[in-house]
């Protein structure tokens, strides 16, 4: 008698590969939802994380590290430019709020003297005292979720550190402004990495989440190839007529062919693991699933494809296909 596959297993297995890839060895806070011996929990997370890249309208978070001061003087002009010269509000790592362009002195001097001392120039290549970081949520989203999400990522992300933020709400997309030392109060220094990017990227999804906003923090190589990766001028300028030169963006073709075939691999274990579940929910799952990864293998002519019935065997004979197998 055959062995019933642990499809549990095999969604851990595969969906860590797509959604947390082997950066995560690098020596990080452990994600929550892969933690702990519970498997049926850690595949369910799986689950969830797939049914999300599939959803064609949740809004993806950008947390972008913008630049950062190796001196005291520029990192005083960054306080000045993102707070509108004291005009708007600044909330530091208490919760204290501040404005005024006389408050600014203020909050320099802590920074200044708040550690080792921060000159106020810095000589080229000297390693930088303060990261700038934004966190910005798309056109629509309520200002003060944003806020609320940007404060609660502070308080667990940077915890140790000094820090300011302000939100600015009077531009397209509402957004926080986020200016943090980089040494801590205990003496140790933020060097922010790829993976510790990604991982800021999914706690800031988790608060708006918890404020009421739907937000997600898939990975470019855990959503269908070529969604949200046009650049927006492109986008704009084509919806007014105004693009000249309508060629592929050479960027996105470079990102798509650097990802594709891990990408593409996940996603085929993924799509059989569901095919044969005993869990009705999973072989729903599956055609969409299915009908992502065509897409994925055959760009373009995936969109035309029509799966003929939504039952395992078509699915696996038009995975073969694609595959290049051609066998039932």
């Amino acid at each position: 008698m055959a062995q019933t596959p642990n499809i549990d297993g095999l969604l851990i297995q595969w969906g860590d590969r797509l959604f947390y890839p082997g950066n995560r060895i690098v020596k990080v806070r452990p994600d929550p939802k892969l933690t702990g011996n519970n498997t049926r929990d850690r595949a369910n997370a799986i689950r969830a994380r797939i049914a999300a890249a599939l959803a064609p309208r949740i809004p993806q978070v950008m947390v972008k590290v913008t630049g950062g001061g190796r001196g005291m003087r520029a990192i005083a002009a960054h306080f000045r430019y993102i707070s509108k010269n004291g005009r708007l509000d600044i909330e530091d790592e208490r919760g204290e709020l501040m404005r005024g362009k006389d408050m600014l002195p203020a909050i320099a001097d802590d920074w200044r003297f708040g550690g080792s001392l921060i000159d106020d120039l810095a000589e080229l290549g000297q390693r930088r005292e303060a990261f700038n970081i934004m966190l910005s949520m798309p056109r629509g989203v309520d200002p003060l979720a944003v806020l609320r999400a940007a404060r609660e990522f502070a308080q667990t992300e940077l915890a140790d550190h000094k820090y300011v933020m302000v939100l600015h709400d009077h531009q397209a997309n509402p957004h926080v402004h986020l200016s943090v030392r980089a040494e801590s109060k205990h003496g140790k220094r933020l060097n922010p990495r790829k993976a510790d990017l990604q991982r800021w990227r999914e706690t800031f999804a988790e608060k708006l989440r918890g404020w009421g906003v739907e937000a997600e923090a898939t990975r470019r190589a855990g959503r269908a190839l070529g969604r949200n990766d046009e650049s927006l001028w492109r986008i704009k300028a084509r919806g007014s007529g105004r693009l000249r030169n309508d060629q592929p963006d050479p960027r996105v073709s470079r990102q798509i062919d650097t990802t594709a075939p891990a990408t593409v691999e996940a996603w085929k274990h993924i799509a059989e693991a569901l095919m044969i579940s005993s869990d009705s929910a999973d072989r729903t799952l599956a055609p969409r699933v299915a009908a992502h990864l065509l897409e994925m293998v055959s760009p373009g002519q995936g969109r035309i494809l029509k799966l003929a019935r939504p039952d395992a065997s078509e699915i696996s004979w038009q995975l073969s296909v694609r595959d290049g197998s051609h066998h039932r």
